[in-house]
């Protein structure tokens, strides 16, 4: 397939070109050569200036199966990364190591990594559409590998700040793309039961990160008993490097760029069909009359993102960087990240019992957070929303009265109250923040939008972290006064402005905010696409249709 691209595209499909000779995928390799083509267990497509390829003979489940894995490890790795800090902070070789940080100092530690993840998914803004989905994973993986060896090897203050940095800078471009690589390369009846899976890894990444610290807490005064639980997360960014290779680039990304035989193949990969197969060319049909019509009206720019237009931009910016700010200002990482001295600094614990207690918490939060696989797409994504926002915001409304009370009885009732917000909030905010924007941004502005909206997040997130050592102390019961209101006021938010994305296609959101105007939503139950025989393409269910059209609209 010939193709023409200016010199700046040609240095970064070159770079980005993915060699696995070694097993594992580095970003200056250079592209392997064209005749690989002929073998058998991999699919290669060449234009002239570049060859992509794809190892081994995944195909169909085993093809999906494999995307999933590996977002699976990535969104492992941002819920460990998210609580290792908090689960070695409390060590007594770590704060000999830097001099027994202050609780200021704690604050800039633990949040300069948030403001590296927002400048991760800035530079996601400005990469993804060129290097991929899969290239842009790769470069954020290999950013991180370097952020850990510095953390590893850290013996100064500034050593760590700016080598967490470093490590949130990749893992916000890491942030911007899994959601939207996953996304695209699955069909909408089984995208929201996906994210649940990731969703659970993030708080499995909690418990682990815990106990990792408790473990190496036993080699204490050693320093390796902060420094192997940091170092831990190399596994995972390996078991990326490794996996990537074997799977398919986003088949959406391919037809936006106009390598429509590669997607056409990709489409057939990911369903198990061959390319001729009319349900792999209907998908593609209707992912090129999408991409054919947003071209229409030309390439997006930085300022078509800010503005509404036909397509409704900055109201979809705005309504997707929605969640990804509810996830943070619930007060969800105001415990998460600094759980254990929570225990110790609020109710007087052992630094081995608050990690015991910690540990369980994440174990029990894994565990719940399954739960949304069997009725998101039943229930939408609304419903749970405001149903786990009310439930978080009593939860945090009894957890600042135990704080107030503060008698050895109302220590574990604050205890009980924390393991219950940690489930609520698995139950609806947690999986939604990380699907919704990427389910409602059209395709030619879904980097910059979804990469705003997880900008959005990391900086919520830096503010979070960096005030709750000192809000800890300084304000008491009134730190979780605050979240509750927060919580309570993401309610009519959502009910107001959001609209129902279940069991809707991508295409399908681009319909229904055509449609409305004006900010307030009707758009209020899941779609009607149900999943018929087992080709699993998506279909429209004809009685749901014939329902919403007597009703005067299809996307209600």
């Amino acid at each position: 397939m010939e193709e023409t691209h200016d010199v700046g595209a040609d240095f970064c499909d070159q770079v980005t070109a993915i060699d696995v000779s070694e097993g594992i995928i580095s970003p200056l390799d250079h592209p392997l050569p064209a005749h690989r083509s002929e073998r058998p267990t991999t699919t290669t497509v060449t234009t002239t200036t570049f060859t992509t390829t794809m190892r081994g003979n995944l195909r169909g489940r085993s093809a999906r199966g494999g995307v999933a894995a590996i977002c699976g490890v990535a969104f492992l790795l941002f819920g460990y990364d998210q609580g290792v800090l908090g689960a070695v902070i409390g060590l007594d070789s770590f704060r000999k190591e830097f001099n027994d940080p202050d609780r200021h100092l704690e604050g800039v530690i633990a949040g300069i990594y948030d403001i590296g993840c927002f400048l991760g998914a800035l530079l996601a803004f400005m990469t993804a559409d060129r290097l991929g989905r899969k290239g842009s994973v790769v470069w954020g993986t290999w950013i991180m590998v370097v952020g850990t060896i510095l953390q590893t090897s850290a013996t100064e203050n500034i050593q760590m700040i700016i080598s967490r940095t470093v490590t949130g800078v990749g893992n916000g471009m890491n942030t911007v793309n899994v959601p939207i690589w996953q996304s695209e390369s699955f069909k909408s009846h089984n995208r929201g039961a996906m994210l649940i899976i990731q969703s659970a890894l993030i708080a499995l990444g909690h418990p682990l990160s815990t106990f990792m610290g408790l473990a190496s807490r036993q080699a204490e005064p050693s320093s390796f008993g902060w420094r192997w639980p940091i170092a831990f997360q190399g596994v995972f960014m390996v078991l990326i490097l490794l996996g990537l290779p074997f799977l398919p680039e986003s088949p959406r990304w391919l037809v936006h760029k106009g390598r429509i035989e590669e997607a056409t193949s990709v489409f057939a990969i990911l369903s198990g069909n061959s390319v001729d197969d009319p349900q792999t060319l209907l998908e593609r049909d209707e992912i090129v009359a999408s991409v054919e019509e947003e071209k229409k009206l030309g390439e997006a720019t930085w300022g078509e993102v800010f503005t509404e237009g036909p397509n409704r931009n900055i109201s979809r910016v705005l309504l997707g960087a929605g969640p990804y700010m509810m996830n943070q200002w619930s007060g969800i990482n105001s415990l998460a990240y600094f759980l254990p001295i929570t225990f110790e600094r609020n109710l007087n614990m052992s630094t081995e019992l608050s990690l015991i207690i910690a540990g369980v918490l994440g174990v029990q939060y894994f565990c719940v957070s399954w739960l949304p696989y069997f009725f998101i797409e039943k229930v939408g994504r609304r419903k749970m929303l405001m149903g786990s926002a009310a439930a978080c915001s009593f939860c945090m409304v009894m957890i600042a009265i135990m704080r107030k009370v503060n008698t050895v009885a109302s220590q574990w009732v604050f205890v009980a109250f924390t393991f219950v917000f940690f489930d609520v909030f698995s139950l609806g905010i947690l999986p939604v923040s990380w699907m919704y924007a990427s389910e409602i941004m059209p395709l030619r502005t879904r980097n910059k939008g979804v990469a705003l909206g997880v900008g959005s997040h990391w900086l919520s997130n830096f503010v979070v972290v960096f005030v709750t050592p000192d809000a800890i102390d300084n304000l008491e019961h009134w730190l979780y006064v605050i979240w509750a209101v927060l919580n309570a006021s993401f309610v009519p938010i959502t009910w107001l402005w959001y609209p129902e994305t279940a069991r809707r296609s991508l295409e399908d959101m681009d319909e229904v905010f055509r449609h409305e105007r004006f900010g307030l939503t009707k758009t209020r139950s899941p779609g009607n696409r149900t999943k018929e025989g087992g080709d699993g393409v998506m279909r429209r269910d004809p009685e749901a249709v014939l329902f919403a059209n007597e009703k005067g609209s299809p996307h209600s």
